[in-house]
């Protein structure tokens, strides 16, 4: 990966609807090979896909939490029990395995306290092989969803 290609990066994470004139112009490239090594970043697995970002509050997800996990055991059986059953609840925005304790944090959005109390009480508290779940409420988004600093 050159220089070039971390400019592609870089300017597929500020806009990703751009059209790939304007892509290749921002990186001063010719349409073909632009086209070329975006491909090939698609290929590669280095770009993994596209998407819009959501404002949560604007569709109803105004609430959020992060949900520290301690598992009882850490069993390969219950780690991947855990983690499939993690992956089938859509309120989930992030899961992320730790070291150390807790073993999880999960970033858990829901539309005001009430629909997280039953989230919590008819999902989260039912999540195989947990021992504790201790839960504090986000106040304010102060970094989200930042671009990788590809560019330094």
């Amino acid at each position: 990966m050159d220089a070039i290609d971390r400019k592609i990066l870089s300017e597929l994470q500020r806009d990703g609807r751009q059209t790939l004139t304007e892509l290749a112009e921002r990186v001063q490239l010719t349409m073909s090979p632009c086209h070329r090594r975006l491909r090939e970043l698609e290929r590669d697995g280095v770009i993994v896909g596209y998407r819009a970002d959501v404002d949560p509050a604007s569709v109803g997800f105004g609430f959020q939490s992060l949900v520290f996990v301690t598992m009882r055991e850490s069993t390969r059986d219950i780690i991947a029990t855990f983690e499939e059953a993690v992956a089938a609840i859509p309120y989930i925005l992030d899961a992320d395995r730790l070291f150390g304790e807790p073993d999880y944090l999960l970033r858990v959005v829901a539309r005001d306290l009430d629909h997280f109390q039953q989230i919590y009480d008819e999902r989260l508290s039912a999540l195989p092989g947990v021992q504790r779940l201790n839960t504090t409420m986000v106040m304010r988004s102060v970094v989200d969803d930042r671009s990788l600093p590809l560019d330094g």
